[in-house]
């Protein structure tokens, strides 16, 4: 299929949207490879006059026999700009003739394929001072990047060049200038080599862990917003990675005022941002960031991995504070994950878009339609007078003074440059229970219960409304840090229900993202026409075993099923022999021997998602204790120091890392729980353990088999076993074990001291 070709069969994705029904036909003029392709993304784009091509061979081979430049375009399917960029440029015909005449042009979703993007996005980074998607990179047919931005809007606009006038003059510089180009593009090339290297040298070791951390806090706090917390003032985005560390800084600074101050600051950010329109009231989880300083108006987007971070770090915080509020936030993101990102054959959807209809007859998506409200609708849904109320209040009343509800709309302008959320209200707590309940002369059981009810009714509402487009697309990184989610939750809540859904996760993976065969991790798969799992044939990357190594530690920790810790330390000698470096230390983020990729990256730093080196130097330390194996422990101090430079000057770029290297500092404490696996003294020892926010320890479960897993591999447990028929827990650090306790209370003494 090419370009011009009339559409003459039924597609199931047309350009933008979830789909097109046999009215729509007609308007899909043109079709292109990416109808082939499986990525939601690709499939948006595989109607636009563009004769695009997926990355790969056929792409490059005619760039090389055309001689013609390479535009290539980087997205992904719920980038609210990506469909801005589409709109105006790539459904345009005129600029699609351009670039197919001119160019050989290739489409990547960057969440299927990692690789390229982190090659392409340095070189942006670095030659504009920017990054972000759509990313437009211009390359040679060897693909040697010479220009590039991110979106361009169709033509100029003010001091901004339009994209025809940009695909013009590379055009001309191309054909008038190539080889000053190329020798550019070469330059640069070089010196990303060098900048981006990542190595220790011959005998170093890692920095101080105390100094490191204590550095990465002062970095924090400098950059702390203290009226509603988080590190910047606008956009504010949630950045969990900041929140574990802080937590995990306290938990072995609990005695001093900077420890303090890090819990203050931790409670605090997350409080204001589950009170926050960031935080969907009315159907649970996280939208993606927030536009403002105070978490009010969010980007509407909703993606996995924030849903999986957040989650391990609500429940974190109610280990820490004990306060029900966290807890009930961490199960409302699990619910929102089980209803609207699970396919049921247990994997979990990439996310959902920012951008859906207003209404069914509509034909213009608008940023946030599908969650947002005017007074109107309010007071029509909850019109019911509450009895009892002051002033015979209803319950639109209550619910529109509790949320911040504005007869005009209570979107600052600012907030909405495109004008998208005019009279509309992006809900957000103004007001405790007590203080609403005071508010209308009525008791917080009842003001509680209105709500409740209220937002129920809201919920319902909703449903019937367009939905976003759903990222259908599975992956293995994202679906391990999910698995990490619901086990962490799953164990700390005691909830059977969130623990076997973690597990059946963890079948998913198994089933359709394992190739045990090639003894590799595939790095996505996707939801079929007939809502089968359809697998793709991309290789797993670094991130794809990293996290879902840490997902399977979690979840055995969580369960004591040893196939899970077996199956990670599978994983990680593949993890090795993939992507370790032997000369320099710590893990490329691809195949190195890749001869389509220009560079061999090692990410340095932890973002909207942690590093997977960060995570690797905790995957690391956690299966040498449980697997008896001290060379992956030296594996953890060698990718350290490769990172030294970066964690002595800028820890705050790698706060999760900083917690890997305070767990070399302080050392793992080991947790044996040697009992029958479903007894009740057993689970109410492994229950102390999981109450308890203990970021540097492993715990086991050895029961009394000698030809079991963990008694096969730790020869210290031959000496470990029950006390007089009742289920006891060994506590052991830096090779010393303390006494063995029966009691619940004396285990946590133990932990805590």
């Amino acid at each position: 299929p090419g370009r011009n070709k009339r559409q003459s069969a039924c597609f199931s994705m047309a350009s933008g949207g979830d789909g097109a029904d046999s009215s729509s036909l007609d308007s899909l003029k043109y079709t292109n490879r990416l109808s082939k392709e499986r990525s939601p993304y690709l499939l948006q784009h595989a109607h636009n006059p563009v004769d695009w091509y997926p990355w790969g061979q056929e792409a490059f081979d005619k760039a090389k026999n055309e001689d013609k430049p390479i535009f290539l375009s980087v997205g992904y399917s719920t980038c609210h700009w990506c469909h801005v960029m589409e709109r105006e440029s790539f459904e345009d015909e005129d600029i699609g003739k351009i670039l197919t005449d001119n160019f050989v042009c290739i489409k990547v979703d960057r969440e299927e394929r990692p690789d390229v993007d982190k090659v392409y996005m340095t070189f942006v980074q670095a030659t504009s001072g920017g990054g972000g998607w759509p990313m437009s990179v211009w390359l040679t047919p060897d693909l040697r990047p010479f220009f590039g931005g991110t979106y361009f809007p169709p033509r100029d606009s003010g001091r901004r060049p339009g994209l025809t006038t940009v695909l013009m003059r590379v055009l001309e510089q191309w054909r008038g200038n190539r080889t000053a180009l190329e020798s550019s593009g070469e330059r640069v090339i070089e010196a990303l080599k060098k900048g981006t290297t990542i190595a220790a040298q011959a005998g170093e070791t890692p920095p101080s862990g105390p100094d490191v951390a204590n550095r990465c806090f002062q970095q924090l706090a400098h950059s702390y917003e203290e009226e509603y917390g988080g590190f910047r003032d606008a956009p504010k985005f949630p950045s969990p990675v900041n929140l574990m560390f802080l937590m995990s800084y306290w938990a072995m600074n609990r005695d001093t005022s900077q420890g303090a101050e890090a819990l203050q600051m931790t409670l605090h950010t997350l409080r204001m941002m589950a009170l926050g329109g960031i935080h969907d009231h009315v159907a649970q989880g996280f939208h993606r960031y927030s536009t403002d300083s105070s978490w009010h108006v969010p980007h509407f987007e909703k993606m996995l991995y924030d849903q999986a971070q957040l989650a391990v770090a609500y429940i974190s915080a109610y280990q820490v504070s004990g306060e029900q509020f966290f807890a009930k936030v961490a199960r409302d993101i699990l619910l929102y994950v089980s209803r609207d990102l699970s396919d049921k054959s247990g994997g979990f959807y990439s996310a959902e878009d920012a951008d859906s209809l207003p209404a069914l007859a509509s034909t213009v998506k608008k940023e946030g339609a599908f969650c947002v409200w005017t007074a109107t609708e309010i007071r029509e849904l909850l019109a019911e007078t509450v009895e009892g109320a002051t002033g015979g209040a209803t319950q639109a009343d209550i619910f529109m003074h509790h949320y911040g509800v504005k007869e005009q709309g209570n979107v600052d302008p600012e907030q909405d440059p495109h004008g998208e959320l005019e009279n509309q209200n992006v809900l957000i707590v103004r007001y405790s229970p007590e203080l609403t309940a005071a508010r209308f002369g009525l008791n917080v059981e009842r003001v509680s219960e209105l709500l409740t009810a209220s937002r129920a009714k809201l919920a319902e509402v909703r449903r019937a409304r367009p939905p976003p487009h759903l990222d259908s697309k599975m992956l293995a990184s994202w679906n391990g840090l999910m698995l990490s989610g619901f086990a962490r939750v799953g164990a700390v809540l005691g909830d059977k229900t969130l623990l076997e859904r973690a597990e059946k996760a963890a079948h998913f993976l198994w089933q359709h993202m394992w190739d045990e065969a090639e003894g590799r991790i595939l790095h996505s798969c996707y939801r079929g026409q007939d809502l089968e799992v359809e697998q793709s044939p991309i290789a797993g990357f670094l991130d794809d075993y990293a996290f879902v190594v840490a997902g399977l530690l979690d979840l055995y920790e969580a369960t004591g099923a040893v196939r899970w810790l077996s199956w990670a330390e599978t994983l990680q000698q593949r993890q090795d022999h993939l992507f370790w470096d032997s000369q320099g230390g710590g893990y490329f983020c691809s195949d190195p021997n890749d001869p389509a990729l220009l560079l061999a990256l090692k990410q340095d730093q932890d973002g909207a998602e942690p590093s997977a080196n960060s995570v690797s130097a905790m995957n690391l330390l956690r299966l040498s204790h449980l697997t008896d194996r001290p060379e992956w422990a030296a594996r953890s101090q060698k990718l350290l120091a490769a990172f030294s430079d970066r964690l002595v000057k800028v820890p705050i770029a790698l706060p999760d890392m900083v917690r890997g290297l305070m767990a070399q500092h302080y050392t793992m404490k080991q947790i044996v729980i040697c009992g029958e696996p479903d007894a009740e003294d057993t689970a109410s020892l492994t229950s102390c353990v999981h109450s308890l926010f203990l970021p540097h320890k492993v715990l086991m479960l050895a029961d009394a088999d000698p030809d079991g897993f963990l008694r096969q591999r730790l020869s210290v447990l031959s000496t470990m076993m029950p006390l007089d028929g009742r289920a006891a827990a060994y506590v052991c650090q830096d090779y010393t074990c303390a006494l063995p306790v029966t009691c619940p209370q004396e285990l946590r003494r133990l932990l805590l001291e």
